[in-house]
């Protein structure tokens, strides 16, 4: 695939108008109305009502119209004025915007405790969310819905609140549920949050929680000194629970022996609680200690996180019967997951018990995923692209064109409006069927709209376009810089679309720029390091100084870690002194390695890269690839490392 960089929603000669008699707010938009929606969002996020209502003349006809008399009414909602919600509903059935207002509405009467009137608006809603169901509930007389919202530890509405007092008031709520919300809090470092929920605990509970934030800081401390008489109620108890929970997360081993030494005071519930969240620590250090801290854990109820990591234990330490009685233990929403299923099958297999193994394989095989990849392989079969679907007619084509989400999607797009952008889009594509989902992918494609033709082409269920799912653009430029540098062309497109979906001003949360998301620091090291001429940090935006940096960048760290594209990637998302860290004393195999990061996201984004990676060497290609292959296995620490200490 060859694609040649031009403007987004080119404004001169977009051929697509001339081809298909797309509205012309699609294809070529007036400067004019852009300006005019541009004007009505601040006059909106202002509170600037005759502004807003001048802009919205002026947009008469232009794709976000609709989003300018969102905000009006949306500030007419703020003074308890409910004209108009009912004729935009009507006028937008079945819109994002519609269902955006609604819910507005919705969480308006709940709030004025009008319930004959939610009620009658609440089934037209498709996504409730925690605030409205919470509301529900409050309107059907049924505050125990809020009681997986508890138990799950997030955050909860005011709505929530009240169902909340609600069962606390009709004794509803367990003690011992008050805990298990205080002891999730407390994992998540809410502090401030925990000491919330413990207000509902009853005096002969014990609970003070003063000092918490003092724990937190010096938890050591706190063990060392425990106060006379702290282990008599279960306020006390768990605070010291709080203390050894919080040194675990920075020194696991430390907070082992110091828990030895008081176990003996805590009931046997508490005391696995606390080998619990020892040996997770433990697990995400790769600590050979970490299984038999889990063995001490048994009797308490696990988390989801403490399971997954048990399982990636007994992967590290390499002992194939944990895997096995690990995996058999998980409960059944985690042990459907293709991750959980790959590696059982690979104990079942290394039991001897083949035919259980492979129907393991068989469960999720087929799939463009890591653990698909990895089980067809396991199966024998190689990692191939489906048949590529017959291409969408300029009629299919025309009918997305003239989706009224979609125009507002591209038109969002182009104002820098991305999320709101991205949300028109994703709602739009409920419930479309594959011919019209490829000709949204298309769509997509012709306005340069990368990462929305991935998102729609990756939902087709038995018609596929994998040249869209694993799209290739700004190739004249990429693949030159990546085959002077020796680089897999697959692997620096696998990157790079896990990095930004080829969104050329992307920006992450921690200031990372552009095509293959580089840090500013980062940048400037590489720019230097390679004589970048002219190079200032506006320009790491820039499609060719993003790309020539960001390639430079990844040769680096593949020199530097044993020309692994396993540690490379790690090291590209992580940075290499951990890729480093997280090797092990002896060899590893790839996919363990990568299942075994103890960064979430990094963990995800590992899979993700080396997979997409296959895919595109496919496409590139023309014929099948091995993952297992590439993800090969990971040399004992210290192994072809060479002057990794030294990059950013």
């Amino acid at each position: 695939m060859n694609y040649k960089r031009k403007p987004l929603f080119h404004r001169g000669a977009l051929t697509l108008l001339a081809l298909l008699a797309v509205p012309p707010a699609l294809a070529a938009p007036a400067d004019r109305g852009d300006l005019a929606f541009l004007s009505a969002r601040d006059a909106y996020r202002n509170g600037e009502r005759v502004r807003l209502a001048r802009q919205i003349e002026v947009l008469q006809g232009h794709p976000l119209q609709a989003w300018a008399e969102y905000w009006a009414l949306r500030l007419k909602l703020d003074d308890g004025d409910t004209g108009g919600v009912a004729d935009y509903l009507a006028r937008h059935s079945g819109a994002y915007l519609a269902e955006k207002l609604r819910g507005d509405w919705l969480r308006s009467l709940g709030k004025k405790a009008d319930w004959e009137s939610f009620r009658r608006e609440l089934p037209a809603l498709a996504l409730p969310d925690a605030e409205i169901n919470c509301h529900a509930a409050q309107a059907s007389g049924t505050p125990e819905m809020v009681r997986p919202l508890w138990t799950g530890g997030q955050d909860l509405p005011q709505a929530c609140e009240l169902l909340v007092d609600q069962l606390v008031a009709g004794a509803g709520l367990s003690v011992e549920e008050v805990w298990q919300r205080v002891r999730r809090l407390f994992e998540a470092k809410r502090v401030g949050a925990a000491r919330g929920a413990a207000a509902y605990l009853p005096a002969s509970q014990g609970w003070d929680g003063r000092g918490l934030e003092a724990i937190a800081q010096a938890p050591a401390r706190h063990l060392d000194k425990l106060p006379a008489g702290w282990d008599t109620r279960r306020g006390g108890r768990e605070v010291a629970l709080f203390a050894v929970q919080r040194l675990a997360r920075s020194d696991p081993q430390d907070a082992a022996r110091r828990f030895v030494r008081i176990e003996e005071r805590f009931p046997a519930e508490e005391r696995a609680y606390a080998w619990g969240q020892i040996a997770m620590q433990a697990a995400q250090r790769h600590l050979p200690e970490a299984l038999a801290w889990y063995a001490r854990a048994a009797g308490t109820s696990l988390s989801e996180e403490q399971l997954a990591w048990q399982v990636r234990a007994a992967l590290r330490a390499n002992d194939w019967n944990a895997v096995l009685a690990a995996t058999v233990a998980l409960p059944p929403a985690l042990a459907s997951q293709p991750d959980w299923i790959y590696w059982q099958g690979r104990a079942l297999a290394a039991a001897g018990r083949t035919d259980e193994a492979r129907a393991n394989y068989q469960k999720i095989s087929g799939q463009p995923n890591f653990y698909s990849n990895l089980a067809d392989e396991e199966l024998g079969r190689h990692i191939e692209v489906p048949q590529r679907a017959a291409a969408p007619s300029a009629e299919e084509i025309a009918v997305a064109a003239a989706n009224p989400g979609f125009q507002r999607a591209l038109a969002l797009l182009r104002t820098d409006m991305r999320i709101e952008g991205v949300r028109e889009w994703v709602w739009t594509l409920r419930g479309m069927d594959d011919r019209a989902l490829l000709a949204a992918a298309e769509l997509a494609e012709r306005n340069e709209a990368w990462d929305r033709a991935i998102n729609t082409a990756d939902r087709t269920r038995a018609q596929h376009n994998y040249s869209l799912r694993y799209i290739a653009p700004f190739s004249d430029q990429v693949r030159p810089k990546a085959d002077r540098l020796a680089l897999d062309n697959g692997w620096v497109y696998g990157l790079m679309r896990q990095e930004s979906r080829f969104v050329m001003n992307a920006k992450s949360s921690v200031g990372a720029k552009g095509l293959m998301q580089l840090m500013p620091a980062t940048a400037k090291w590489v720019a230097k390091k390679i004589n970048l001429a002219n190079f200032h940090p506006n320009r790491v935006t820039e499609m060719d100084t993003n790309v020539t940096l960001g390639t430079h960048y990844m040769k680096m760290v593949l020199d530097s870690l044993d020309n692994h594209p396993v540690l490379a990637s790690a090291a590209y998302n992580a940075g290499p002194g951990r890729a480093r860290r997280w090797r092990a004393d002896q060899p590893l195999e790839g996919a363990i390695y990568a299942e075994t990061i103890p960064f979430s996201e990094t963990r995800d984004y590992v899979k993700k890269v080396m997979s997409n990676a296959v895919y595109y060497n496919t496409l590139f290609e023309g014929r099948p690839q091995s993952l297992k292959r590439r993800l090969g296995t990971i040399g004992a620490r210290g192994q072809g490392e060479n002057g990794v200490e030294q990059l950013p």
